[in-house]
C-alpha cells in the first residue's frame, strides 16, 4: 500500500475532513466552495489520475483518485449523514449534480481497483472492496464484475468468484481475460470437489473396515465360548 495511510480510510474520516473545510460568514457556516466547483475539482482530479495511469505512474494516479473521492465525500448526503453535526449541512444536490457525483465516484473506484492490480504486491481485499462499491451503484459494470471476480478468486472463494465472472462473461463473451479467470475458478471448484469426494471415499472405506473388524471379533468371541 504505497498511498499514504490516511488515504486508505475514506469514509467517516474523509467525510469529516471534507466537512471541516468551511468558512464563517457572520454567525453562519457555509461551504468553502460552491457545489459545482467541488464537483469540477473532483472531475479534474480524476482526469489527472487517468493521465498518470496511462503514464504507468500508479502511485500518483492513486493519489489523484483518492483526492477526488475525498472531495466528493463532502457532498455525498449518504456519507455525511454518518457525521451529522461535525460540519455544515450540505445542500440537496440537483439531479445533474447527483449524477456527476456518482459517475465520478464510480470511475474513481473502478480506476483505483485497476491501479492496485498493477502493483507488485496486490491488495486483493481492497480491489474487491472498491469493485463492490462500483457494483452498488452500477450493478452490471463489466470491469467491476471482472475485478471483483479476480480478487475474490485470489482470496480463495472460487464459488463467488465464478458468479461474478460468469456475469461478466455474459456481458462480454469474447473477452479472453474474463474467460481465462472464469476457467481458473471452475478448475479450482473441480479440484475442491475431487478432494471432497476423495475425503468421503476415505471416510466411507474406513467405516467399512471398522465394521468388518468388529464383526470378525464378535464371531471369534462366540466361537471361543462354545
Amino acid at each position: 500500500m504505497e498511498a499514504a495511510r490516511g488515504e486508505e480510510s475514506l469514509d467517516v474520516q474523509g467525510a469529516a475532513a471534507a466537512a471541516a473545510e468551511t468558512i464563517f460568514s457572520g454567525n453562519r457556516l457555509t461551504p468553502a466552495k460552491p457545489v459545482w466547483a467541488s464537483l469540477e475539482e473532483a472531475a479534474q482530479m480524476k482526469t489527472e489520475g487517468n493521465a498518470f495511469y496511462r503514464e504507468k505512474n500508479i502511485r500518483a494516479a492513486i493519489g489523484r483518485y483518492h483526492r477526488a473521492l475525498l472531495i466528493l465525500r463532502g457532498l455525498d448526503s449518504d456519507v455525511m449523514a454518518s457525521v451529522k453535526g461535525l460540519g455544515p449541512e450540505i445542500p440537496a444536490l440537483t439531479p445533474e449534480q447527483e449524477a456527476l457525483l456518482r459517475n465520478t465516484q464510480v470511475d474513481c473506484y473502478n480506476n483505483l481497483a485497476a491501479c492496485l492490480l498493477q502493483k507488485q504486491s496486490i491488495d486483493y481485499v481492497r480491489v474487491r472492496e472498491y469493485s463492490l462499491r462500483v457494483l452498488q451503484w452500477r450493478p452490471g459494470d463489466v470491469k467491476a464484475l471482472y475485478r471483483a471476480g479476480v480478487a475474490t478468486l485470489e482470496m480463495g472463494d472460487a464459488q463467488t468468484a465464478k458468479q461474478y465472472l460468469t456475469q461478466a462473461c455474459k456481458e462480454h463473451p469474447n473477452d479472453t481475460n474474463v474467460r481465462k479467470h472464469l476457467q481458473r475458478a471452475e478448475e479450482k471448484l473441480n479440484r475442491e470437489l475431487q478432494k471432497e469426494r476423495a475425503l468421503y471415499r476415505g471416510m466411507f472405506s474406513s467405516s467399512i473396515k471398522s465394521s468388518c473388524g468388529e464383526g470378525i471379533n464378535q464371531t471369534n468371541s462366540a466361537g471361543e465360548g462354545v
